[in-house]
């Protein structure tokens, strides 16, 4: 696939996941639906023929790996600062708020910072690497969302029968 067409990719998927972050979801209702676009994103990446730069392997594993660790990083930090709250049925909610947006803006700032490290030092970078990281962002994001949901208790007091 071409560079172009991954960069459309990337920048619709973390514009539709950044857009839809702002409106309340059940997580009951988007399950598996949350599992699928990093997937799909990091089958897309793997796919890439210069994921690592063949003239600089080692450094490009290096970067790589530290792209990921950032992914990881940022979806778990993008986790912690979503509200999460359950409605009078039991399911849980959530609904991300503005602290979210320092939460990317540090990540694109780290990310840019990741990529001139590369260019400074010759390293080719493809999409394929920021694909990947979306897809360990995402894919962070998710696990520990769903893990903070277990804990998740209603705010308001059940009566107890019996």
């Amino acid at each position: 696939m071409s560079g172009l067409l991954n960069t459309v990719v990337i920048v619709a998927v973390v514009a539709f996941v950044f857009i839809r972050q702002f409106a309340a979801q059940s997580l009951s209702s988007s399950g598996r639906k949350m599992w699928l676009i990093p997937a799909i994103l990091a089958v897309m990446a793997l796919r890439e023929p210069h994921l690592l730069d063949a003239s600089h392997p080692t450094a490009s594993a290096v970067l790589l790996t530290v792209g990921l660790l950032l992914g990881l990083a940022s979806g778990a930090a993008w986790a912690w600062t979503t509200t999460m709250w359950t409605d009078a049925d039991g399911t849980v909610w959530t609904k991300g708020g503005w602290r979210i947006v320092s939460v990317w803006l540090c990540c694109m700032v780290v990310r840019l910072g990741l990529i001139g490290v590369g260019l400074r030092c010759g390293i080719h970078q493809g999409t394929g690497a920021l694909m990947l990281s979306v897809a360990a962002m995402l894919l962070s994001r998710n696990g520990v969302t769903f893990w903070r949901a277990r804990s998740v208790r209603p705010a308001y007091r059940v009566p107890v029968c019996g």
